[in-house]
């Protein structure tokens, strides 16, 4: 930027008061400094700008230095996974053929599946009590649920007219 000193400031200020006179110079300064202000502002706007675009670009190179890890790292678990799986396989295929050569046949080996897990099918919602329904109606117990108000009109005793 321009650097101006002391001296070259005096010089442009004994300058202008000679052209410009000093009626008019407050009012010529003030304006000035409204136009640097402007002009300061309109640079500062710029430059935080110019500093927010790098930052989005430096995010968006971020970003993708991220999601290119994740892959790697997904695709390095995927491998180590599938690697695992083959290995297992492996084991159990040679146990099983460990198990029917010692048997001699294959007609003494269990080949089965294991049972899949079945749902008990029962209604956990249902609340089960232990005492059955026919005791507790013989005996009054409640079994549905009554409002305040009818509980109280149930059990009021009769009014006696008189």
């Amino acid at each position: 930027m321009i650097d101006f000193g002391f001296d070259k400031i005096a010089l442009i200020g004994a300058v202008a008061l000679v052209v410009i006179g000093p009626e008019r110079l407050p009012r010529v300064a003030r304006t000035v400094g409204h136009l640097i202000g402007k002009a300061q502002r309109y640079v500062s706007d710029v430059k935080a700008e110019v500093n927010r675009s790098i930052e989005l670009e430096e995010l968006k190179k971020m970003k993708g230095e991220f999601e290119d890890a994740a892959r790697n790292v997904e695709r390095s678990v995927n491998n180590e996974i599938h690697q695992t799986s083959a290995d297992l396989d492996r084991a159990w295929n040679e146990l099983n053929v460990d198990d029917s050569a010692a048997s001699g046949s294959h007609s003494d080996v269990d080949l089965r599946p294991m049972p899949q897990y079945r749902h008990p099918k029962k209604n956990w919602r249902l609340k089960r009590g232990a005492t059955p329904q026919w005791y507790k109606q013989r005996n009054g117990v409640r079994v549905k649920a009554q409002s305040g108000a009818a509980r109280v009109a149930r059990f009021r005793p009769p009014q006696v007219r008189g």
